[in-house]
């Protein structure tokens, strides 16, 4: 249902940085590429992450209960993808580990370099 999601950023070049270091850890990489605008995927088939720069020009601006979720395979993917985004200068939101909002629901939580935040999750058991 969802094809990809749009993050904005003020430091496209710094953003780029990031989510190329952060989103290799998944295995994606770029699959379209402007001045104002990048996208990543693992597939076609599959909901990539953009960043860009405003289309009206004003600054970019954190979504007050946005967030975006990056679904893995593993718990040890979930600590690899966290520490990676820790590592690369993203602010901790809640380190990676069991939750109990579901059986079996491991994730860690982080904000981007614009403040944006993420999450990194898999299920590791039954889920509802």
């Amino acid at each position: 249902m969802i094809g990809y999601v749009t993050l904005g950023t003020n430091d496209i070049e710094s953003a780029a940085k990031f989510y190329d270091a952060l989103l290799a850890e998944i295995g994606a990489g770029r699959f379209m590429e402007t001045d104002q605008f990048i996208a990543w995927g693992v597939s076609p088939e599959q909901p990539g992450l953009a960043i860009t720069k405003p289309f009206d020009g004003n600054t970019a601006t954190v979504g007050n209960g946005v967030m975006i979720a990056l679904q893995v395979d593993s718990p040890e993917k979930v600590n690899l993808v966290y520490n990676k985004a820790i590592e690369l200068g993203a602010k901790d939101e809640g380190p990676a580990g069991p939750r109990g909002v579901l059986p079996g629901f491991y994730a860690g939580y982080f904000r981007d370099l614009d403040g944006n935040k993420l999450n990194v999750f898999c299920m590791t058991g039954p889920n509802i």
